[in-house]
């Protein structure tokens, strides 16, 4: 599938190929991109929540009474979670949230996504988003021109240092390298701009998936 080409200040900059196998699928499974979403964010969680388990409790190891003859329950330290100031019984440990997805299913993701976008009409190719100054009323403007709002920008191997600086404080704007295409961004943001580089380059990483 063919996509015209856009530059920032509004022009027409030619037209680009989209492979179909990564652009082109016709029915997006939500499904798949569900489970890839919540396997991002589960990674990203640091599992540091904690609570004291009743060895970790600072009270006495005394007993509390003698064994028998009270009339009460046998209770053999303050520690247990019943009592206050004890332990908490099955709080959250340190762990990892963290689970496994194949490489063949994370990547069948990122197609749907990239899909999504292009079959939604939210998928906008830029000829090159390098800037010769940073500014970022200027960039502002030009996004205004071409209609972006809430949008992440996938600016090629590298991220033009002066574009970065005008890009970081208009709200809801995002920009990564190639390397930094995934899922929960593309999905999290209304609209979907690649550079020429960044479409030939995931052509090509795909091309080399199919090819293995």
């Amino acid at each position: 599938m063919k996509l015209d080409v856009i530059k920032l200040d509004g022009g027409k900059g030619g037209s680009v190929e989209l492979s179909d196998a990564v652009f082109g699928i016709d029915e997006i499974r939500g499904d798949i991109l569900q489970r890839m979403v919540t396997w991002q964010l589960a990674k990203r969680r640091a599992g540091t929540h904690k609570i004291q388990v009743r060895n970790e409790v600072s009270r006495t190891g005394k007993k509390m009474y003698k064994q028998k003859g009270t009339g009460g329950a046998r209770h053999g330290s303050r520690r247990a979670a019943q009592f206050v100031g004890g332990a908490k019984a099955h709080g959250p440990v340190l762990r990892s949230h963290a689970f496994d997805l194949t490489k063949k299913f994370r990547a069948l993701a990122l197609r749907h996504a990239l899909s999504s976008k292009a079959k939604s009409g939210a998928l906008v190719v830029v000829d090159t988003v390098a800037l010769a100054e940073a500014k970022t009323s200027a960039l502002r403007a030009n996004f205004e021109k071409i209609g972006l709002k809430n949008a992440l920008v996938i600016a090629g191997a590298e991220v033009d240092e002066k574009f970065a600086l005008a890009a970081r404080n208009i709200p809801n704007i995002d920009v990564l390298p190639n390397a930094g295409l995934n899922v929960y961004d593309v999905l999290r943001r209304q609209t979907l701009v690649l550079t020429k580089d960044a479409v030939e380059a995931i052509n090509a990483r795909f091309a080399e998936k199919e090819a293995a």
